[in-house]
C-alpha cells in the first residue's frame, strides 16, 4: 500500500471557501492516498460568518488557524507568511493548494518557494489560475501573476486563463483546465439552498428585488467612487420602481463597505432610498438562495458573476477592469463600471426583457473538482 501523501489546502476569505469545499470532499473520498490538512489564516476577520460559512459547506474545522486578522497589505502578508512557514517546516506537506487571488494565497506560494523540502521547493497547486484584468493598480491582480508564477500546478476555470498562462510562457505541462470548483458548491447544494427561508425572513418574493454586493477598495475607500455608488443605487431605484412599485433592492452590507460609509458620513443617503434593504452579510446558503431568486444582481464581486451565469441571473457590474471574460461572452454578465447611465439603461433592459439571455458555459459542469483531484493524483503518484 501506498504512504499516503499529504496535502495542505489554505483558506483565508469566504471566497476561498467554496472553492475548498468540493475538492475536500472528493479527497475524502480517497483517505486511503491522502493526508489532507486545512489551514485558515483568518485573514478574514469576521469569525462568526466564518464559522457560518463552513457548516453551510459541510467543511470540517480547520486544523490550524493562523489568526492573521487585518492589516495593511504589507501587514497582513507577512504575518501569514512568518505562521505559515512554521507549519509547512513541521508538517513537510507533499501539496500545498491555494485559493483565488488573495493576500492568503501569495503568502504561502511565497512560503512554499523558498522552503526546501526532498531536494526541491514544496509544490504548489493554485486553484482559479490564469486569470488576468490586465490592471496592476488591483492588488489581486499581483498576487495571481506571482502564485502563477510559482506554481507547479495551475487549476484554470475557463479558456482564456490557458491563453494568459501560454503568452507567459507557462509550461503546458503545468496547466490542467478544470473548470470553477465555486460551480461545484452551487450544483452540489442546489438542493439545500432551494429550503433556506431567507425571502420570508426578509418579505421578499422570488424576481421582486434587486441583489447587490459592493465591498471592493477601489469603490468604497474613495470617497467620489462610493458617492457615484449610491447615485447609481439611486437611479437604479427610480428605474425599477417605474417597471414595478414593490420592487426592493437588497444588499447585505460588507464590514468595509459600512465601515467607509459611516466614515464618509454617507449613511443617510443609503436610508434616503426608500426600497433599498441594508442585511447584515449573509451565510453562504442565504445568499445563493437570495441571488437565485432575484431580478438582476448589481456587484463588484469576482465569483458572483460566475454564479449568476451558471444561474442565468443577469448581472451587471460595476468595475473597471476584469478577469472572467466568459461570463461576458457567453454568460449574463455586463461590465459596466460606474457609468451611471450605462447600469441604468441595462436595469431598463433587464425589467423590460430585452437584455440578453446568456448562456452556461460547457465547463460549468459542477465536475472541476474530480478533474483537480484526478490531476493531483498523477502529479503525486
Amino acid at each position: 500500500m501506498s504512504i499516503k501523501k499529504k496535502i495542505i489546502s489554505v483558506v483565508g476569505a469566504r471566497p476561498n471557501f467554496m472553492k475548498l469545499a468540493p475538492i475536500e470532499r472528493e479527497l475524502r473520498k480517497h483517505k486511503n492516498l491522502y493526508k489532507h490538512l486545512i489551514i485558515h489564516t483568518g485573514q478574514h476577520y469576521d469569525h462568526k460568518l466564518s464559522e457560518v460559512f463552513f457548516k453551510d459547506l459541510e467543511l470540517p474545522k480547520p486544523d490550524i488557524y493562523l489568526g492573521a486578522g487585518s492589516g495593511s497589505h504589507a501587514e497582513q502578508t507577512a504575518k501569514i507568511m512568518t505562521e505559515f512557514e512554521k507549519v509547512v517546516l513541521k508538517e513537510k506537506p507533499d501539496l500545498v493548494i491555494v485559493f483565488g487571488d488573495v493576500n492568503s494565497t501569495i503568502a504561502c506560494a511565497l512560503v512554499c518557494s523558498k522552503i526546501h523540502h526532498n531536494g526541491g521547493t514544496i509544490p504548489l497547486a493554485h486553484v482559479e489560475a490564469g486569470l488576468r484584468s490586465f490592471d496592476n493598480t488591483m492588488p489581486e491582480e499581483i498576487n495571481r501573476i506571482v502564485t502563477d508564477a510559482l506554481s507547479e500546478m495551475l487549476f484554470i476555470t475557463e479558456s482564456e486563463g490557458v491563453k494568459n498562462l501560454l503568452k507567459e510562457g507557462v509550461s503546458r505541462k503545468k496547466i490542467f483546465l478544470t473548470g470553477d470548483t465555486m460551480i461545484d458548491s452551487l450544483a452540489f447544494y442546489r438542493k439545500k439552498i432551494s429550503s433556506s427561508n431567507i425571502l420570508a425572513k426578509l418579505g421578499l418574493k422570488k424576481g421582486k428585488y434587486i441583489l447587490s454586493t459592493i465591498h471592493r477598495p477601489v469603490n468604497v475607500d474613495n470617497r467620489e467612487s462610493f458617492e457615484r455608488i449610491i447615485s447609481i443605487f439611486e437611479k437604479v431605484s427610480l428605474k425599477a420602481l417605474s417597471f414595478d412599485s414593490d420592487v426592493k433592492i437588497v444588499l447585505p452590507i460588507h464590514p468595509r463597505t459600512l465601515k467607509m460609509a459611516e466614515k464618509f458620513g454617507l449613511m443617510g443617503r443609503f436610508e434616503k432610498i426608500t426600497n433599498l434593504l441594508t442585511i447584515e452579510p449573509a451565510g453562504y446558503t442565504e445568499f445563493i438562495k437570495l441571488l437565485t431568486d432575484c431580478k438582476l444582481v448589481i456587484t463588484d464581486s469576482g465569483g458572483i458573476q460566475e454564479e449568476a451565469t451558471f444561474l442565468r441571473i443577469p448581472c451587471l457590474t460595476l468595475r473597471e477592469s476584469f478577469e472572467r471574460p466568459e461570463t461576458l461572452r457567453i454568460g449574463t454578465n455586463t461590465l459596466c463600471g460606474l457609468n451611471e447611465k450605462l447600469v441604468v439603461k441595462k436595469t431598463g433592459e433587464i425589467f423590460s426583457g430585452t437584455y440578453k439571455k446568456g448562456k452556461i458555459p460547457g465547463l460549468m459542469d459542477g465536475k472541476a473538482s474530480k478533474r483537480i483531484v484526478k490531476a493531483i493524483k498523477s502529479r503525486l503518484f
